[in-house]
């Protein structure tokens, strides 16, 4: 077993804070060698009270093909620390401690969507403590994986105003991030990577 590196805490990332992290404390650059995770556009996103959301994020998600995600050391005093800071940029207020997932070396506990496997990447890479963003899979209000094809209908569909947002946000999305529906998307959308 490798030393961990006492105080090393890293964000796994695989959505708009790779291009966006705003004001999240990092210690360097997104690294593209991240553990493998079952990630989908599958959270319609944005949504306000009786309306549709204006784009559909990445999520982990249950039945879905892995990917390789990024992850990048945070400049945080501890695990709570980082834990808010990602809560923070996520504009998550009120479930930040079932939100944001996490994992920690030092007591060996973790809660969220693949806390197991996210835990034994970062166990191999010597880091003391991992937080991820632990949203789940939502589509038409509620808490359901969506199929590729209402994904792809729901962008279509999108208004002239809402459609650039969401079609930035699967173009800049990590060329390792390539998924079932994202391959939909751009075979029926013609969203494809932004290089």
């Amino acid at each position: 077993m490798p030393e961990i590196a006492e105080g090393v805490i890293a964000c796994i990332g695989w959505g708009s804070l790779i291009w966006n992290p705003r004001d999240l404390p990092m210690r360097g650059t997104w690294q593209d060698d991240g553990p493998l995770l079952p990630v989908e556009f599958a959270r319609e996103s944005g949504a306000k009270a009786n309306q549709r959301g204006d784009k559909v994020t990445l999520v982990i998600c249950p039945d879905t093909p892995r990917v390789r995600t990024c992850w990048a050391l945070l400049d945080v005093p501890d695990l709570t620390t980082a834990r808010q800071r990602l809560a923070r940029r996520e504009g998550i207020a009120k479930r930040w401690e079932t939100d944001i997932g996490y994992w920690d070396y030092g007591s060996n506990a973790g809660a969220g969507r693949e806390a197991a496997t996210i835990g034994a990447w970062a166990a191999a890479n010597r880091l003391a403590a991992v937080v991820w963003t632990n949203l789940p899979c939502k589509f038409d209000g509620k808490d359901t994986k969506p199929t590729g094809e209402q994904v792809v209908a729901f962008l279509r569909d999108l208004d002239d105003d809402k459609r650039p947002l969401a079609e930035a946000y699967v173009r800049q999305a990590p060329a390792a991030i390539d998924t079932p529906y994202r391959r939909m998307i751009a075979e029926q959308l013609g969203w494809h990577h932004r290089s």
